[in-house]
């Protein structure tokens, strides 16, 4: 006897009651996760106001926290949410327009390494951001004090606390020491 796995949709995921834990939809899979640590929350916020700072200084789009979901691929559906992500000004909905999930892509998406994040999923996320369109993705890794830099084009840099993030073309004129990200006080 074989059992038929019921999918959800981008609609159903947004109409699951709010709790602790974070939820995104592979596939139409439900994928549940708990809520970061504190080191965790306190290494993407130390990019997003960095880096929305940068942006609405130079009027270049809207920077968004980790709990922004977007609607990468539908028929099924996936909807990831990364912990910052950033669109430019031409793609930025106005307020009110767009009551779900962004549909598409950021330009540049963050993802910081949990505890319990397994390297596979991790670079899975990584290919579900850049092959819908995705620019740039850095990918914070705290236990080496790394982060990885995806391009679009394929190619990857890993930049250790010695090196500088740079947003390149995609967010241009945006720097962070990599220090900073994690050593902070």
């Amino acid at each position: 006897m074989t059992v038929d796995q019921q999918l959800m949709t981008a609609d159903e995921l947004l109409r699951l009651p709010r709790g602790r834990a974070r939820h995104e939809l592979v596939r139409g899979e439900l994928r549940t996760m708990p809520p970061g640590g504190w080191d965790h929350g306190r290494e993407g916020t130390d990019i997003v106001v960095s880096l929305a700072n940068h942006v609405r200084a130079h009027d270049l789009g809207s920077v968004a926290g980790g709990d922004t979901g977007f609607l990468l691929t539908r028929n099924p559906d996936t909807v990831r949410a990364p912990d910052v992500s950033f669109l430019r000004r031409d793609r930025v909905p106005a307020r009110g327009t767009q009551p779900g999930y962004f549909q598409g892509a950021p330009d540049l998406a963050v993802e910081v390494i949990s505890p319990d994040d397994l390297y596979t999923e991790v670079d899975e996320k990584v290919a579900e951001w850049l092959e819908p369109g995705t620019r740039l993705v850095f990918v914070v890794n705290p236990r080496r004090k790394t982060v990885a830099v995806h391009r679009a084009d394929g190619s990857v840099s890993v930049l250790t606390i010695e090196d500088t993030l740079d947003g390149e073309d995609v967010v241009p004129g945006w720097t962070l020491a990599v220090r900073e990200i994690f050593e902070q006080p």
